[in-house]
């Protein structure tokens, strides 16, 4: 299908190894001796496979054959091309097949041999595929909902520690995985440092798998857990480890968006906020200190509260100069005066708060 010439001066189309035809019936086909052309450039393997996937095109049954009889020349093959080919098809809209033909070709032992130790590696529980599907199938799920090439590679890596890790627990009949996600990270580091992945790329696909496992119980999960997470993985990040979540959760064939997901979002949403507080006023302690000559102690934060319920009233008086003015009437009252408006802005910034917190939660649909 790609050996087709054309004559942009007189308009002729040369196809004498009936490449249109393939293209009608979707078929991808070696031009001529397909073992040959495949000891000519092993790469060709890969994108045969790569067309397939990409094109949603079969492989020529002669084609196929030579695939599985020369998958040893990729071994030849430099990590670099391997990983532009193996690149593409995750990013295809068909990558669960792409890398499941790889497998069954014998070609994927030559690049991500560690993702079949997962085949037949039972999970039990709430897993009805082995490791190997569940991956393919988290996979898939990245690519249907058009998600980076991150958190595809996250998702296809995410419990590729489970086979190392699997141990079978009599009394409850079930198997553990525990630590499955800090041997995952590893192993998905040395695989993509193999493939010679950016650095970028690397930190953090292995990020995603080493921290997938921590939304696992919204009972539990503390908002400040959520903010130390959100601190390890990152604030431009945190909603790539959701994406990946997601993934994990829908490679076990359960519903994408339960309440347990729709709980983190919010409880993410809630912990990158920020809370309505005096640190949004055009005036803070320093500048009391500093340009008014305040001395620090109680009635500053009695001022600064009194400030914050005002602008959440009027954000207008929200600027240097109006509040710089209101310091100076609010310094001639008295302490127990000033106290009074302290502690009534407090009352007004938690109520603030708490409606804000209320509206995030409802969107969510969540409590």
């Amino acid at each position: 299908m790609n050996a087709l010439a054309f004559n942009p001066v007189n308009g002729e189309l040369k196809d004498i190894f009936n490449g249109q035809s393939d293209i009608k019936d979707k078929i991808v086909r070696c031009v001529l001796d397909a073992p040959l052309r495949f000891e000519e450039d092993a790469l060709r393997m890969l994108r045969a496979i790569r067309f397939s996937t990409t094109l949603d095109f079969a492989i020529a049954e002669e084609t196929m054959a030579a695939l599985m009889a020369k998958s040893d020349l990729l071994a030849n093959i430099s990590q670099e091309r391997i990983r532009d080919e193996f690149t593409k098809i995750i990013l295809s809209g068909g990558p669960a097949s792409g890398i499941d033909m790889l497998q069954k070709t014998g070609l994927l032992k030559h690049m991500v041999s560690e993702l079949e130790e997962g085949i037949g590696v039972d999970q039990k529980g709430a897993h009805i595929y082995d490791v190997y599907n569940h991956l393919l199938h988290a996979l898939q799920h990245a690519a249907d909902k058009g998600f980076s090439l991150e958190v595809r590679l996250a998702a296809l890596f995410h419990d590729i520690g489970k086979p190392a890790t699997r141990r079978y627990d009599a009394k409850k009949d079930k198997y553990t995985f525990f630590g499955h996600e800090v041997v995952g990270a590893k192993i998905t580091k040395k695989v993509l440092e193999r493939l010679n992945f950016s650095r970028e790329t690397i930190n953090l696909v292995v990020t995603l798998v080493r921290n997938h496992m921590f939304f696992s119980d919204t009972e539990q999960i503390t908002l400040s857990a959520v903010r130390r997470i959100i601190q390890k993985v990152g604030p431009s990040h945190i909603w790539e480890l959701m994406e990946v979540r997601e993934c994990d959760r829908v490679g076990m064939k359960k519903a994408e968006a339960p309440y347990r997901l729709r709980k983190y979002h919010a409880m993410i949403e809630e912990a990158l906020r920020d809370p309505i507080s005096v640190s949004q006023l055009k005036v803070d302690g320093a500048y009391l200190i500093e340009t008014l000559h305040m001395k620090p102690g109680p009635r500053m934060g009695w001022i600064l509260h009194a400030l914050l319920e005002e602008v959440l009233d009027n954000p207008a008086l929200n600027t240097v100069e109006q509040l710089h003015e209101r310091v100076l009437d609010l310094d001639e009252l008295t302490d127990a005066d000033l106290k009074k408006l302290g502690e009534k802005g407090k009352e007004q910034k938690e109520s603030a708060n708490d409606a804000e917190i209320g509206q995030l939660r409802k969107k969510h649909g969540v409590k």
